[in-house]
């Protein structure tokens, strides 16, 4: 269970990404819907775990993959956003969210 402060830094971090993702690396992903949906903090709050759905979700691995080797750019820009409510800016790993493939394929064996 996480406590309140990592949830608190949990929610920044969130909000934050998906403002940085939608307007400054909206060209990594170019005809994409990409969503923040979870982000996990670690006990020390020093490591973020972020999880992105991403619609159409075709070769989402790879997408992943970009995503993760551009983030000291994108760990930079959420720093300048965030300097004001943290001293330290979190380690960030990238995994794409299934969840929404997983419901849907569900969704279609249940109508089958």
């Amino acid at each position: 269970m996480q406590s309140k402060r990592q949830l608190q830094v949990a929610g920044i971090i969130q909000k934050e990404l998906a403002k940085l993702i939608q307007h400054k690396f909206n060209g990594l992903v170019k005809g994409r819907l990409l969503t923040v949906t979870i982000v996990r903090m670690s006990p020390d709050l020093g490591l973020a775990k972020v999880y992105l759905s991403i619609f159409p979700s075709g070769d989402g691995d790879k997408i992943i993959k970009e995503i993760n080797n551009n983030i000291p750019k994108i760990r930079l820009e959420l720093g300048n956003v965030i300097r004001n409510d943290l001293r330290h800016v979190p380690e960030l790993i990238f995994f794409l969210d299934d969840s929404l493939d997983y419901i849907d394929k569900i969704d279609q064996a249940l109508k089958s």
